[in-house]
């Protein structure tokens, strides 16, 4: 966010396991717990929002999806005041304290059974997520100052800790929710936050002066008294505004039309978007190579946006599907429909290794792929298992219920097409972003995956229990968007390398 660092903790604290400060592993555990909570609810929000015979919503699948897309476009959204926040005003580490803390509010308020509490905790969650996520990553950079492979291996052992935790969520979360009772599940994931809290409160001191003090950006290298009492006049500001909204809506002063309030924030972004990138082009001084690598960045910022549509079918459409339409007993037992959240984490728990070992190899041989080409097998392998889910589809048009490795095989595609996409869309962004614009561009990346989330909310919300016969061709119109996103890369993969001047 800032080009002025505090000198983190590990230059100082001798304290490791192995070869890895031992705060590393604070870091891990909370994070763990944190993702936990995440996907644990998350795999219960749509079942939730749609049920209407146990304590649930009774929504419209269109209104719930609506509902799903702008509650996980928002996260990434967040995220960027968030870290501002922790650059400038408590740091890293406070901002992991007090985001879990409003997570563990959020869950706890939506196992409160009416509708009031559901939005209310949904905003929690939200506005927690915003302060936490973002800066637990930056508190793992902050041990690691001297980079290079260390770091690249620290982050590796974290992001294990990210996906155990959204394994183990949804097989907790599901089985308390959808076998017991909705707001149990809900529960649970608070229970999850509050474990990682206290996790880390107990050994926080394991992670010294990593993350612990704002990043000074003043020109004479301190916040002024004057700079930071405007800064959290304006946080406070944008509270009471967040908080009068949420208020009116709560108590039914303002109305909200989820459907028309997604499709507005999807344009909003487009909008933004355009904005910028025109901004770029026209009025911010850069010469023909960052032009060239600007635009770039821009076919990128399409297809991640287009991708991320179609992966995060995964908590509305595939998550109804696995509900409504698979058959999941064993025996006398029925997998709850939200395990099947849990693949995507699994997967990738296995298979990382296996794609990191590809890569290294292939460049070995002077083969790596480039990063428009990488971007484009990620969204061919999409669509391949939405490809799949077209002849699910065609079971339960025909009256039947799908088998299960229909849904498994779906979500091993898209973990493939994730390990191919998802690794390098932050590093592509890095390197090809001019450099006095590295920080506003890593924000311009997260709004592609808010834009792709938005999008995914309003195509699932085309998939209806009374038109599954429609069900077949609309999987037929993702795989045909995200495969002809893959198609228009591959024609441009040549052109794009050729305007990728000094990048690797």
């Amino acid at each position: 966010m800032t080009d002025t660092v505090v000198e983190p903790a590990a230059t100082t604290d001798p304290k490791r396991t192995g070869s890895h400060p031992r705060g590393l592993y604070t870091l891990f555990f909370t994070e763990m717990w944190e993702r936990f909570s995440y996907y644990g609810m998350r795999a219960l929000l749509v079942l939730f929002m749609v049920d209407s015979t146990r304590g649930g919503l009774g929504f419209s699948d269109e209104t719930a999806t609506a509902i799903y897309g702008l509650y996980t476009a928002a996260v990434y959204l967040v995220a960027l005041p968030g870290g501002w926040i922790a650059d400038r005003l408590l740091g890293a580490q406070k901002a992991v304290w007090f985001g879990g803390i409003v997570i563990a509010a959020g869950h706890f308020v939506l196992a409160v059974p009416t509708m009031q509490a559901f939005f209310l905790g949904l905003v929690l969650v939200v506005l927690g997520t915003g302060l936490l996520k973002p800066n637990i990553s930056a508190i793992v950079a902050d041990l690691y100052p001297e980079g290079g492979a260390r770091r690249d291996a620290g982050f590796t052992i974290f992001y294990m800790g990210i996906n155990v935790g959204a394994a183990l969520g949804p097989l907790v979360c599901s089985t308390l929710g959808e076998q017991l009772n909705w707001h149990y599940g809900f529960g649970a994931a608070g229970v999850g936050m509050v474990l990682g809290l206290i996790q880390f409160r107990l050994t926080a001191k394991h992670l010294g002066q990593a993350g612990l003090h704002p990043i000074a950006h003043d020109k004479g290298g301190t916040i002024s008294p004057e700079t930071h009492r405007k800064h959290w006049m304006a946080v406070w500001a944008s509270v009471a505004i967040i908080a009068a909204v949420v208020f009116a809506g709560l108590t039914g002063a303002l109305s909200f039309n989820p459907v028309a309030l997604a499709k507005s924030s999807a344009n909003l972004i487009l909008g933004i978007a355009a904005v910028y990138f025109g901004y770029l082009f026209f009025f911010a001084g850069l010469d023909s190579d960052e032009k060239k690598r600007t635009f770039v960045i821009l076919v990128l910022f399409f297809a991640a946006a287009t991708f991320w549509s179609g992966f995060e079918q995964a908590g509305s459409t595939l998550n109804l599907f696995a509900e409504r339409y698979t058959d999941r007993f064993i025996g006398g037992f029925e997998i709850p429909a939200g395990w099947y959240q849990s693949l995507n984490a699994v997967f990738i728990i296995a298979f990382a290794p296996v794609f990191a070992a590809f890569w290294v190899n292939l460049a070995r041989r002077n083969l790596d792929p480039s990063i428009p080409l990488k971007f484009a097998i990620g969204l061919l392998i999409l669509a391949s298992g939405f490809a799949v889910m077209i002849f699910a589809a065609h079971i339960v048009t025909d009256g039947g219920k799908a088998g299960p490795m229909w849904l498994v095989t779906t979500y091993l595609l898209h973990t493939f097409g994730e390990l191919c996409l998802s690794p390098v869309g932050l590093s592509s962004v890095t390197k090809l972003a001019p450099k006095r614009f590295v920080g506003q561009m890593m924000g311009i990346w997260f709004l592609a995956a808010s834009l792709g989330n938005l999008i995914a909310g309003l195509m699932a919300g085309r998939f209806s229990a009374d038109r599954v016969e429609e069900m077949p061709d609309l999987y037929l119109q993702i795989v045909m968007t995200t495969a002809g996103m893959g198609i228009l890369l591959l024609i441009l993969v040549r052109p794009l390398r050729k305007m990728m001047v000094g990048v690797k």
